[in-house]
């Protein structure tokens, strides 16, 4: 059975990584496996990939759920809570603190700052997108399906067309390499049962349809903050950055905030480690509507992150029975060789064309590279070293 220790356990390591993962979404995945595939052993392989591909079919942000999932498999429902808790306390806290000092001290964050964590960024997606191509690409069929998962989105960058290549993926995946055996692999034991997965679902479709309509009949602006957050965090596959221009239509078209205050707050969301889906606590302290401040902030945060708890919850229980049929497993593989070349265009495009622009910056990401695989460098190291460097490059 889960208990306190455990979770409390799942809090620490989780505190760790959201103090030092930037480099976003993609980053984090690879952060995951490092952490808890090779050096913690909390599960193997076989199983980290199977909750990669899990989560990059469910709506939400994707390395928070498999944290999430993570989480529930060590701790239970308190486990889960325990990872969210500490992967995302340190961004929200910057992004919650930020958004109350913004209008004492400027509105804009200078460029500069940003460039060094744009060049962090860059190393950190390269080890993560070797790491996990060397686990999910080992034959030439996944590594050609990596490969033209990478050259589809790049072609159109769109939300759709990275979920549609996922889709395309799991269908053609029998065909594409060999099919890794799992008979010996330990499995996921997830101590939530299935009547309680079941309300879990309900529950995420009942707010899904419910907030809406009792926003309209309440007319409190706080119903209708909760029902856009709720909403966007229902609706947004791909996570990351999709979210922002859905956040922008809920917030910026409806006069909630001013463009220049959410820019801002998007150019903190870059500098910080942890999720991206944070800057929903930035907007919550900033807005003119709801609460504001503190408690503004954690509203809009729970908001956001609450239909990823629930799916979690809703859908892992099942999910062990179908990884381990070979049909599922052949979907899987291939989702997982997408997942790589969705890791491989995102390196390229906005990564490395928004961050790198002379020679000297090649070189400093070329030095995090190395610091990061071969020296291995503690990942906050090169964070700091890397950020600095970047900053006095541009300068």
């Amino acid at each position: 059975m889960p208990d306190r220790k455990g979770a409390w356990c799942v809090f620490l390591a989780f505190l760790r990584l959201g103090l030092t993962s930037f480099g976003g979404p993609i980053a984090h995945l690879g952060y995951f496996r490092d952490d808890f595939v090779v050096r913690r052993r909390w599960l193997g392989e076989s199983e980290y990939a199977g909750l990669v591909a899990l989560c990059q079919f469910l709506p939400g942000p994707a390395s928070s759920q498999v944290g999430m999932a993570i989480g529930l498999q060590r701790a239970g429902l308190r486990g889960a809570l325990a990872a969210w808790c500490g992967f995302t306390l340190p961004s929200a806290i910057a992004m919650i603190g930020f958004a109350i000092g913004l209008s004492r001290w400027g509105a804009r964050m200078p460029a500069d700052a940003l460039h060094g964590m744009k060049l962090v960024a860059v190393a950190v997606v390269a080890q993560a997108v070797w790491g996990m191509a060397r686990a999910f690409c080992r034959d030439l069929g996944h590594a050609l399906l990596a490969f033209a998962a990478a050259a589809c989105v790049l072609s159109w960058p769109s939300a759709w067309v990275q979920v549609g290549v996922i889709a395309l993926a799991a269908f053609v995946g029998p065909a594409w390499g060999k099919l890794r055996d799992v008979s010996d692999d330990k499995g996921l034991e997830v101590p939530v049962s299935r009547n309680f997965a079941i309300v879990a679902l309900v529950l995420f479709f009942v707010l899904f349809a419910g907030l809406p309509l009792l926003a309209a009949a309440a007319g409190s602006d706080m119903v209708r903050v909760a029902d856009a957050f709720y909403r966007t965090g229902s609706l947004v596959f791909g996570g990351g950055h999709v979210v922002l221009p859905l956040l922008q239509a809920e917030t910026v078209a409806r006069d909630w905030i001013g463009a220049g205050d959410f820019l801002s707050g998007y150019g903190a969301a870059q500098a910080v480690p942890g999720p991206l889906f944070t800057f929903a606590g930035f907007l919550g302290a900033a807005m003119s509507v709801g609460p504001g401040g503190w408690l503004g902030g954690l509203a809009c945060l729970v908001a956001i992150f609450l239909p990823s708890l629930l799916l979690v919850l809703g859908v892992l229980p099942f999910w062990e029975s179908l990884r381990r049929r070979a049909k599922v497993r052949a979907a899987l593989a291939g989702v997982n060789a997408a997942v790589v070349g969705l890791l491989l265009a995102a390196l390229y495009d906005p990564l490395w064309t928004s961050a790198v622009r002379d020679w000297r910056d090649v070189a400093l990401v070329a030095v995090g590279i190395a610091a990061l695989m071969w020296a291995k460098l503690p990942p906050w190291v090169v964070v700091v070293a890397l950020g600095t460097a970047g900053y006095f490059v541009a300068a």
